[in-house]
Formats: C-alpha cells, structure tokens, sequence
C-alpha cells in the first residue's frame, strides 16, 4: 500500500497535536482523518473505514486502551499505534502483548512516526491497490463488507479451510469465489456444489465419484467433483444439509487427502482447498447430534460471517443501480435507473431475502417498465408479490430515515445546516434524528474527498 492510498485515522483530544502530526502525515501523502474523543473515532471508523489507526493513550472517558480493545472487537485485522507522554517499557511491553502494533512516546519523532506507520501498513491488506479483479464480483461501500474482504484477501493467502455463515441469498458463493481468485489457486478450477440439493447417493458419487457398475445406472466411471477440483478450490455449499453417513467420509477425505470413488478399491491423492459455507447454526447442529463436531472444527478454521443487506443498508442504492445496468444490458432494455421515490422504498426495505432477493425485484422492474426510469409503483409491485416477507411499518420507517439521513449527509458533505434544510426539518430535530441513528455529521465532511465506491457485484 502506498502512501498515496492509505488512510489514517488520528485520535488525540489535544487539537494542537492533532494539526501538527496531520500536517506531517500529509506532507508524506497520506489521506488523515481526526478525531477528538474515541467514541468519535469508532464513528469515524463505521463511516469509512481507515487503514491504519493512531491513538493517544490518555484521553477522557475512553482511553487509547479502551479504544484499542473496541476496535478490536469490532473491526479485527485494523492495526492501532498508541502515542502517549506517559509512554514506560512496561506500558509498551503490555500494549504490543496486547496486540497494540506499536507504542510511540510523546514528543514524537516524525522519523519514528514515519516509520512505524509503513510498517504497520505493511501488516494489512492492500485494500489500495490497483488490481480488485479478486473481488469485482462484490460491489460494496460498506465498512463491514469492506472489512470482510480485507479479512477474506489474508486467509486467501494460505490454504486453510475456510467457514461462511450468514443468511440465505446473502452472497456466500460470490465470496467463496472472491477468496479463491485472491489465492494462488486463482488459474486452477473453482468447483461449487449445494450439500442439500441432491439426495445422498447421487451426492455421493458427484463428490466422490463412482467406478463402472459401483450401482445400477454407472456404466462408466466417473471422478467426481474433487478430482476436477484438483488444484483448485471445492465450494461446499449449505454444508449443514450433508447426512451425517457423507459427513463421515469428507472427514476421511479431508484427512488423508485423498478420495476412493463408490464402488472402487483404488484412492486417488487429492489437492484441493475446501471453503463451504452454511445457513444453519452448525453448533446447535452439533448439539442436537446432527452435524459432527470433528468435521466443523476441520471446516471452520476461518470463519467469515456475511451480513444480511439490512446490516449493510448503505449498499442497497449501489446494488440496486449497478443491478439495473447490468440487467438492462442482458435484456438489451432502456431501462438505466430508478426515480427518487423508488430508490428511497428500496433502501428503506428490510429485505429479508438479501441480495438474491434484490436481484429478483430489480429483474422484475426491469422486465416490466415501459420508461428508462422505474417508478415506485414497480417496486411497490414487485415487494408486494411476497407480502410474507414485508417489514413492520417501524422497521421500513427506521431503514428508510437512516438511509435518507446518510444520503442527504453526503450531499451536503456533513454540513447540518444545509441537510437539514433539504430535510425541511430545523436544526434541533436534525441533531436529534441523528443521535437515534448514531451517525455523526463531521464524519461525512471529507467524503467528497474520498475515492468512489470499488463496484463490483453482490
């Protein structure tokens, strides 16, 4: 990563230090964003995610400690550099045991400062590079998914197995396939197969394979999916569907690394990476005897947890208008867009079936409209086709105000006065409606500065 393209967030409560250390980080031609407090800078972080953050130690209410410790929770693989005048070997020695990536005392030496900063970017993922074929089938500006791609590029790197969780029709295969082409497996087969969706004796032998005559239909031998996927990578897809009998011998095959086809007496060595994913909680699966506990410790050595599209709210504008020029490109349609009244009902949906289920209503609105612009009576239309799956009235209104607040925040590049002027709403409720949602207007004051969305497809 280049200076060029990293982004630092600096934490300090002294606004003198924070203008001088910015200046000399971006004399160096790194992007810096401030921050007074360290609840401002966990807001700073959800906004826009950085890639490398900078903390003073000693700060009210939440120290650079307290804030380490939260930042590692929340946001896993982001290195934190402490600065403190209260710095001691012992505090250094505890911070980096800790996980803190480096300790640096006050006054700093901007040769140390400089330093410390290349290295520490030089342990995350190179998010700024130019090459993002890997991931051009994700489109997001999500800071969540954004910090999945950062997590799902370092375990790309090795060949350990891989777990994705999350909800149905969220994008798990598009992940899979993401982690697969950052790998050096990339040129190599990327095989996908759905656990549940074939009964257990053809399952078997797609995985497997079978010999001639191992069953009444086998006329010819057949390799079987992991054969084919030699040297690449095996996508075992809704792996909580697999009998417990198949669960069995994937163990033996993950074992020994090699696969002996139904009805055959020869095993054949294997090399093949094996990332599944499941909709399923696979610990109750365990508990209630369905799911072996010895496979999922074998599969889930990473685990990845997608978010639902309600959890990334702020990607369903993204997605719905790159989803419009692609479909509209397939069907060779006029179609390039929605009004405003259709976007805000889509973003203020909770979309229970995830991205697949945008995908469908975006394939129906595009079919149907007989204008460039979708209107809101075709939205309307094609979420009421499955009224089951139609949010409560409160929660399309708080998708829908969050969204809206968001948009009209980058509009007006944070500037409170002018957004809540588009809003028609006065000062007090606007700061009001913002607490509720937890959004800070001093966090979208540099988003015009900021590189456009990485759009790739989800």
């Amino acid at each position: 990563m280049t200076a060029a393209t990293a982004h630092l967030l600096l934490v300090d409560d002294d606004a003198s230090l924070l203008r001088l250390l910015s200046m000399r980080l971006e004399s160096r031609g790194y992007r810096v964003t401030t921050a007074g407090s360290g609840r401002d800078a966990l807001s700073a972080i959800q906004t826009e995610r950085p890639d490398l953050v900078l903390s003073d130690l000693r700060m009210d209410e939440m120290d650079g400690m307290a804030l380490f410790h939260e930042v590692q929770r929340r946001h896993p693989g982001l290195p934190v550099i402490i600065l403190t005048a209260h710095g001691s070997i012992p505090d250094a020695v505890s911070a980096t045991q800790k996980g803190v990536f480096s300790f640096l005392t006050k006054p700093i030496d901007k040769d140390e400062l400089f330093t410390a900063v290349s290295e520490a970017l030089k342990q995350t993922p190179n998010v700024g590079q130019d090459d993002l074929t890997w991931r051009e089938a994700i489109v997001t500006r999500s800071a969540q998914m954004e910090q999945l791609l950062d997590q799902a590029k370092m375990v790309a790197g090795s060949d350990v197995s891989v777990l994705i969780t999350g909800p149905s029709g969220s994008g798990k295969e598009l992940m899979a396939n993401a982690i697969h082409r950052a790998s050096g497996r990339a040129h190599q087969p990327f095989i996908a197969i759905n656990c549940g969706a074939l009964p257990e004796q053809l399952l078997e032998s797609e995985l497997f394979g079978h010999a001639k005559g191992a069953f009444t239909g086998a006329s010819h031998a057949h390799d079987g999916l992991f054969q084919a996927a030699n040297g690449g990578t095996l996508f075992l897809d809704e792996i909580g569907d697999m009998p417990l009998a198949l669960q069995v011998k994937l163990l033996r095959v993950l074992q020994e690394r090699q696969v002996r086809p139904l009805g055959s007496t020869r095993s054949v060595p294997i090399d093949v990476r094996i990332i599944s994913a499941t909709h399923r909680d696979l610990a109750q699966g365990m508990q209630n005897g369905d799911f072996r506990e010895d496979l999922y410790y074998r599969l889930n050595v990473v685990n990845l947890r997608l978010p639902s599209l309600a959890e990334r709210a702020e990607d369903i504008p993204l997605l719905a208008k790159h989803l419009v020029k692609q479909i509209a490109t397939r069907h060779q349609s006029s179609v390039n867009g929605f009004s405003p009244e259709a976007l805000s009902l889509l973003t203020g949906y909770e979309w229970p079936g995830n991205v697949r289920q945008l995908v469908n209503v975006v394939e129906q609105c595009v079919a149907l409209s007989t204008s460039p612009i979708i209107s809101q009576g075709l939205v309307s239309q094609a979420l009421a086709s499955d009224e089951s799956v139609l949010p409560s009235f409160n929660e399309a209104r708080a998708g829908f105000e969050r969204s809206y607040l968001i948009k009209v925040l980058k509009m007006t590049d944070g500037n409170v006065t002018q957004a809540a002027r588009i809003a028609g709403r006065n000062r007090t409720d606007f700061y009001k409606l913002l607490a509720k949602h937890d959004l800070e207007a001093a966090r979208f004051k540099v988003a015009s500065d900021a590189e456009p969305p990485r759009q790739s497809n989800a």
